[in-house]
């Protein structure tokens, strides 16, 4: 049984107005229960439209019962009573959302006879207390001049005046009045509805969670639209309007972005379950499944909706910014000001003034070039809607040409580069100028930490360089070349262009800014620096952030790849820039003080040249390692402890097959192991946990002579040992080697061993080699027992090796020692190098 249906069987049987009420309520939860379902048939404005209906039809039953309570048979015809109801709003324009208030109005005469606010309280009453969620004006006739006089909101609400039911004969005076209310107060209608709008702008941004209805470019740009189309023409729809205001291309634009939002703004009211117009990240799983977007996989098909919803609002934004300000110019501007505008004009119906640009609406398409040579040539700050639309009038060619290329190029030489980007962006056209971009236009950036679109976010980190008010950042950038500033610029812009790939975002944005900059015919020196920024665009803010930057290898990991001291400077400069453009309250003066301690230490850190060649030859041989499958192939865990082993020599000595290979030998072992090699001459290869008395094992076979020998550190307390000697030996001293590597690991083993010549000019210390380790060179002539009796001397005085490199050339043997700088063994310097030399 339908609603209809069942009030007339309530009304025969006499029922309360509490039963009635029960019924409207039952049939308005069933309702809402499979409105679900209602959507999967009808989306968009269709079920907006039905959605309307259908609320129409519950306050057209309640005001019939509310009829039928008060008169019984006697009830007159609807055009007898002198009452009207009227729905406003997004219920007005037939685009009611499932839980947006129901703004209903209802307009009555005081005529002697008809008891007309009784039968008001009643049909308020039985809405009540059926549970709609309704926003309600109650006015007679001759005060809705009034009412509009008083307050803009309620006039704005009266241009969506709409029908539902009551008296047709009231409703054509209420047209009537309504008519007059649009013509009253035209300027100041629309001037204070503008300046109502850029308030709302400033404070909805288009942002990663977008609000569908107040945000730019929201469903209210919309509206505005229309409200002011409506006061100057009295249009019931914008469509009436085409070919006058705007072309059918740019209405269809329009009108798709608008029906996409209608779409998301109820799947979202659906999946909140209540009026919620904010695309929080919380709802768009269940937003994307409404919409049945389609994907590779749900990561995708979520970013899909957000790119389509942000791309939907840039739509809107343009249309209704341009049209907009096309419709008010009359009300905008004095007529006597127009002379001073064509005295400010730059080319032919283009004008600056005040540091705006402004273009007439009237031109046709033209090539792209002959923008280029407008804003490369015009100083400007900002543009009028007017001039976004004479830029969206220009004509792209499907490529870049080299004098193309050569017009572009001067753009990033601009004092002032934003406000041409910002214009580019605003009318469509940055994908062409910039291809790296195209791919990012409208992605979001779901890490918790960015509040824009990939694009928005580059656009607002070069406007913090601009306005930078950090003067230290202003004197570092003041002292690049103009070719550095346009190559710094760019990587700003690109920094983030490699977003939304599989591969790693800065990599694949180096090389998109590779491709970029070399077709715009940048040198090629420059073109290297701008993608190593690029590829390193978060170092600075990770070392910072995350690390200890007082550690030596902390501070040359982050600036062996950079180089030198200006990449440092246009790396701090890229940061600032970048950690800004998240947000003013993001680049607090902690984090400000954070990154320019880095910075300091890192301009320090370039005087130890050898260190730098060599965290960065160890950083190559890690970026290969990770790339190897047989490294991919390792346990998460144990990859993690390759990596963080301390020893650059480890790395730059051995292939990627040692390393593997050594490591996954450490991280088995649990105590000790050794292998033993005597092909063409011996070679010893030991990892341990527990202590090792080297100077017993190289003490007891001093009887061989030794090449070399190498000691690192590893991870977990292990370390490892490759001893390299001049020959090989026979099976039965193979077995004795071995029980002599058993033995070393009694730390009470004690072997005398003959103190070898070594002269005290021929030990080179160095305690501040690094804040963790000392350094200890020796050399000599090559004499038996020469190791041996140095490593007995350093367990001697608890001397603990964390990376050994020990070698023999021409009967000279050259050590290094990096040793730990712990329990004060620096003090006890002068004490070894007696016990080493005798002197």
């Amino acid at each position: 049984m339908d609603l209809k249906q069942k009030i007339e069987e309530l009304l025969q049987e006499e029922a309360s107005d509490l039963e009635i009420s029960k019924a409207l309520r039952h049939y308005i939860s069933a309702y809402f229960t499979g409105i679900d379902r209602l959507f999967e048939r009808y989306q968009g404005k269709e079920f907006l439209v039905r959605h309307t209906r259908y609320i129409d039809s519950i306050i057209t039953s309640i005001y019939r019962v509310a009829l039928r309570k008060l008169f019984g048979i006697y009830t007159p015809l609807s055009n007898s009573i002198p009452l009207t109801l009227v729905a406003l709003g997004s219920y007005g324009r037939e685009q009611l959302a499932p839980y947006s208030d129901i703004d209903l109005m209802i307009v009555y005469e005081d005529l002697p006879g008809y008891n007309v606010k009784e039968i008001i309280e009643k049909i308020l009453y039985i809405i009540w207390d059926s549970n709609l969620k309704l926003g309600h004006r109650v006015h007679n006739l001759r005060e809705l001049r009034e009412a509009a006089r008083e307050d803009i909101t309620i006039k704005t609400a009266f241009l969506e005046s709409r029908f539902i039911c009551g008296s047709k004969f009231l409703w054509f005076k209420v047209e009537g009045a309504l008519s007059e209310i649009r013509e009253e107060g035209r300027k100041e209608f629309i001037l204070t509805k503008i300046a109502e709008s850029n308030l709302r702008r400033e404070k909805y941004p288009l942002a990663m969670e977008p609000h569908i209805k107040e945000g730019v470019g929201g469903l209210r740009d919309s509206n505005l639209l229309y409200w002011i189309a409506n006061v100057i023409y009295g249009i019931h729809s914008l469509k009436d309007l085409r070919g006058e205001l705007f072309s059918d291309e740019e209405y269809r634009g329009y009108r798709i972005a608008l029906e996409w939002l209608f779409k998301v703004r109820v799947a979202l009211h659906i999946a909140a379950g209540k009026k919620e117009d904010r695309l929080l990240l919380q709802y768009i799983p269940d937003v994307a499944d409404l919409l049945a977007i389609k994907g590779r996989d749900v990561s995708k098909r979520q970013q899909t909706l957000v790119t389509k919803t942000l791309q939907a609002m840039h739509t809107i934004d343009l249309f209704s910014q341009i049209f907009v300000k096309k419709l008010a110019r009359p009300y905008l501007f004095e007529r006597e000001s127009i002379p001073l505008l064509r005295s400010k004009r730059v080319a032919p119906k283009i004008y600056r003034c005040n540091k705006t640009l402004y273009a007439s609406y009237h031109i046709k398409e033209y090539p792209i070039r002959e923008l280029l040579k407008v804003v490369t040539a015009t100083d400007f700050s900002r543009v009028d809607p007017s001039f976004i639309h004479y830029g969206k009038r220009a004509r792209s060619p499907r490529s870049i040409s080299k004098a193309g290329a050569q017009l572009i190029k001067e753009i990033y030489y601009k004092d002032q580069l934003t406000p041409l980007l910002r214009l580019f962006y605003d009318a469509d056209l940055l994908p062409y100028l910039v291809p790296p971009l195209k791919k990012v236009m409208f992605m979001p950036q779901f890490d918790g930490y960015h509040r824009y679109p990939v694009v928005l976010h580059s656009l607002k980190s070069l406007e913090a360089l601009e306005k930078a008010e950090d003067l230290f950042i202003k004197r570092l950038y003041d002292s690049l070349s103009p070719d550095e500033q346009a190559i710094l610029k760019l990587a700003i812009l690109l920094h983030d262009s490699g977003k939304g790939r599989k591969q790693r975002h800065h990599d694949v944005g180096a090389k998109l800014f590779r491709v970029y900059a070399k077709k715009l015919g940048f040198p090629e020196e420059l073109v290297e620096t701008g993608a190593l920024l690029i590829k390193h665009h978060t170092a600075m803010t990770e070392t910072a952030y995350n690390k200890d930057i007082h550690n030596e290898k902390v501070l040359f990991s982050f600036i062996a790849p950079l180089q030198n001291q200006k990449r440092l400077d246009m790396l701090y400069i890229l940061t600032y820039a970048d950690v800004n453009g998240v947000g003013r309250e993001i680049y607090t003066p902690y984090n400000a003080k954070l990154l320019k301690d880095l910075y300091h230490l890192a301009s320090e850190a370039f005087n130890h040249r050898a260190a730098i060649d060599e965290v960065a030859k160890r950083m190559k041989r890690e970026e290969s390692l990770k790339k190897s499958r047989p490294f991919q192939e390792l346990p998460k865990t144990l990859q993690k402890k390759i990596l963080a082993i301390e020893s650059n020599l480890f790395f730059i000595k051995h292939t990627i097959n040692e390393i593997i290979e050594i490591s996954k030998e450490a991280y088995r072992t649990e105590t000790y192991s050794y292998r033993v090699e005597n092909e063409n001459y011996l070679v010893i290869e030991i990892i341990r946990s527990i202590p090792l008395n080297l100077g017993y094992l190289l003490g007891r076979l001093s009887f061989l002579d030794i090449a070399s020998m190498e000691v690192f550190k590893l991870f977990d307390g292990k370390k490892y040992f490759k001893i390299e000697f001049r020959e090989e030996v026979g099976e039965a001293d193979r077995e004795f080697v071995k029980e002599v590597i058993e033995a070393s690991f009694d730390m009470e083993a004690k072997i005398e061993i003959q103190k070898p010549i070594i002269e005290p000019d021929k030990i080179k210390v160095d305690c501040e080699h690094s804040k963790t380790y000392g350094q200890i060179e020796i050399t000599g002539k090559d004499q038996k027992g020469f190791l041996a009796y140095i490593a007995k001397v350093f367990d001697d005085f608890g001397v603990d090796i964390a990376t050994a490199k020990v070698h023999t050339i021409r009967q000279t043997v050259h050590d290094l020692f990096l040793i730990e700088k712990e329990d004060g063994v620096c003090r006890k310097i002068d004490s070894i190098i007696t016990k080493l030399t005798g002197v």
